[in-house]
């Protein structure tokens, strides 16, 4: 099973759009707001087994609305 599919992300905590979870160049996760902009922190993993765990990390971090926005101007 694909690990956007076992990952469920809640409405962005800044704007209500929908969460993107990407992964970095096959070393970290983040999710980012597809309409505002507003994302996670990076979430590092070094083997593969560490990376869905790493995911649910990501994913948990942002449902609970640990996120960071960069407005106009900053």
């Amino acid at each position: 099973m694909d690990i956007h599919e076992q990952i469920e992300l809640q409405d962005c905590p800044y704007c209500g759009g929908a969460g993107l979870l990407e992964e970095e160049n096959g070393w970290c996760w983040y999710i980012m707001c597809m309409d505002c902009g507003a994302q996670t922190a990076h979430v590092e993993f070094r083997r593969e087994e560490e990376r869905l765990e790493a995911a649910k990390k990501a994913a948990y971090v942002w449902n609970i609305g640990k996120v960071v926005r960069g407005d106009i101007g900053e």
